[in-house]
């Protein structure tokens, strides 16, 4: 399962002892994480404080490029503020993909998570087995969520084209986009994250 991960941490410096942490084991037994990316939320906006990237899609790992570079993008700017100003803290569990586009997009249950004053580790992983990251964060104060990648990744490239056609994108039309579209976009988008962890898990074992 590709997933984005984001884990939300009480102590700001947890945050940071976190990230040090997995960056330096980004392959655990049945989990590889490919990006990562600590956040705050300030204002009504997310602040970049570290990122660590394979290097899958930049050649230094101190930029963060492809999904969570889109996805921090996106949350940074006026969508994330439109998102995050419009709802307050997620209620009830989190549904399916088909179920969030009839009440919230994926994008703006991840909006939701963050609340002013957050500090959260978000991270683009491949997990076989959910309980090892899970495990490699349990010493710290932390509220872990996840959300299926290709369908963030699909969220956040129709964000982006809307953007580029008008200034602003109005939530509501975030929220009626067609379903089919979304849904012929998932498999491609699971089939450029596989290639992705693919090759940076054959670079890492030769490293």
């Amino acid at each position: 399962m590709y997933n984005i991960i984001a884990a939300i941490f009480d102590v700001e410096s947890e945050g940071y002892q976190a990230m040090t942490q997995l960056s330096r084991t980004p392959i655990i037994e049945e989990t590889s994480i490919l990006q990562m990316v600590l956040v705050k939320r300030e204002n009504g906006t997310l602040k970049v404080c570290d990122s660590y990237d394979s290097g899958t899609h930049t050649t230094d790992d101190t930029l963060l490029g492809g999904l969570l570079g889109g996805l921090v993008g996106v949350l940074g700017g006026p969508v994330g503020m439109l998102l995050m100003g419009s709802y307050g803290a997620l209620v009830g569990s989190l549904v399916d993909t088909g179920d969030a586009l009839d009440t919230q997009t994926l994008m703006e249950r991840v909006a939701d998570k963050l609340q002013d004053g957050d500090i959260a580790l978000i991270m683009l992983a491949e997990e076989i087995n959910e309980e090892e990251v899970d495990n490699a964060l349990k010493g710290f104060k932390v509220t872990i969520a996840r959300f299926d990648a290709a369908a963030i990744a699909s969220e956040v490239e129709m964000i982006e084209d809307s953007q580029k056609e008008k200034e602003r994108l109005d939530r509501k039309e975030l929220r009626e986009a067609k379903k089919e579209e979304r849904k012929d976009k998932l498999e491609a988008k699971k089939a450029e994250i596989s290639a992705d962890f693919a090759a940076f898990k054959s670079r890492f074992k030769k490293s």
